[in-house]
């Protein structure tokens, strides 16, 4: 279960801060309930260790990611988001047991003991107030700038300390954004998945562009010696962060881990023709996703902080509309399927990579919460190790 000492742990902003923090915390978050499983690492992790899915959660700490690349030129984490994630929405590494220890405390939901409703059910588990804070924040002691440094950086005028100001307000109006959309249930199906990767993703896409203008205008204020200090800034905040280099690719996830699995869809389905129909727009529509995301991968450190943003608002498009090609001939495919067929469908993701003892554990319909591990301590020790 998540212990109340995660909200402490992930007060930490200066830790927050450092991609590589975030990365540890999501690691462990996204292993937290695996009990008696090899928690060393999961099928959809990221190039540089994080996850994209922490339980209910897609793209934990995303506005750290957004403005981490965007102001600053550096940070491996927005541009692990690709394929991978979408791909662990469809199948789900997550089997209800998993998702028990992201549930709130006894009271906030079914007790230990407790059988709850098949997996192909649409459940309405409260997220717990600590999970959230993986969501987003929006005060703006984390979501505004380091507007003390950037004035002394480039000793700015009239115009451009209002121009400054104005974005310091837009980057926490844009937080508040990403923090208003967080998923307030813990969905159990495919299609609740997507939507709610289609959710975070439009939330996303509307900070982008709260801050795109503001951006816009306080930078071209700046004359030729202003920016080359605001990007020496820029240099001093990867240094102080632990520097990061950005990855070579998008959404990287272990070699083989995305093969669409239509060997073990025959078998728990054994599907009708019209199922089959269904079955194969669906394969066709995430072979068009995997094409669309691997053509707008473009990470590039030399761009300016409003060509980066920009750079990030296109990806984050076309992550939607891989997202929305891929929902819609979901959506075509289960409504196809019986109960028990959705049930066994939602199986398929839990098992990869365990053993069968495991699985069995995985698939198994009862609350077992006093096993899981405590993602507030695993974080709490993260943050000591100081990362």
């Amino acid at each position: 279960m998540i212990s109340g000492a995660v909200a402490g742990a992930l007060h930490n902003h200066g830790a927050l801060r450092n991609p590589g923090t975030r990365a540890q915390i999501a690691a462990s978050a996204a292993t937290a309930g695996w009990h008696g499983r090899d928690r060393r690492g999961g099928w959809w992790r990221h190039g540089n260790g994080g996850y994209g899915w922490v339980g209910p959660l897609f793209w934990p700490f995303a506005y750290y990611d957004i403005s981490d690349y965007a102001m600053w030129g550096y940070d491996p984490s927005f541009w692990d988001y690709g394929y991978g994630d979408l791909y662990a929405g469809i199948f789900a590494p997550y089997g209800y047991d998993d998702l028990a220890g992201y549930l709130p405390p006894a009271g906030g939901g079914a007790s230990a003991g407790t059988a709850p409703a098949t997996s192909a059910s649409p459940a309405a588990n409260p997220v717990p107030d600590e999970l959230s804070q993986m969501c987003g924040e929006d005060g703006r002691d984390i979501a505004g700038l380091p507007i003390d440094q950037i004035q002394q950086a480039i000793q700015p005028n009239d115009a451009q300390r209002a121009a400054l100001d104005d974005l310091a307000n837009a980057s926490v109006r844009a937080a508040q954004s990403i923090k208003a959309a967080c998923p307030m249930q813990i969905v159990l199906t495919a299609p609740g998945r997507l939507a709610a990767m289609q959710a975070r993703l439009e939330a996303m896409i509307a900070a982008v562009n709260i801050v795109q203008s503001p951006l816009d205008r306080f930078y071209a204020l700046l004359n030729d010696e202003q920016k080359a200090r605001f990007t020496a800034l820029g240099q001093d905040q990867r240094e102080g962060r632990g520097g990061g280099q950005l990855a070579p690719g998008c959404g990287g996830t272990q070699p083989g881990a995305t093969e669409w699995p239509t060997a073990e869809i025959e078998a728990r389905l054994h599907p009708t023709e019209a199922q089959r129909a269904s079955l194969a727009n669906l394969k066709d529509a995430s072979a068009k996703a995997a094409e669309m995301l691997k053509a707008s991968c473009a990470p590039d450190t030399t761009l300016t902080p409003p060509a980066r943003l920009a750079a990030v608002g296109q990806r984050l498009d076309t992550m939607l509309q891989a997202v929305e090609t891929v929902k819609a001939a979901l959506d075509d495919f289960y409504q196809d399927l019986t109960d028990e067929e959705k049930a066994q469908f939602e199986a398929i993701g839990p098992g990869r990579g365990v053993s069968s003892s495991d699985e069995n554990t995985t698939t198994s319909r009862h609350y077992r919460r006093r096993h899981h591990a405590s993602i507030g301590g695993i974080v709490r020790r993260i943050i000591s190790l100081g990362f």
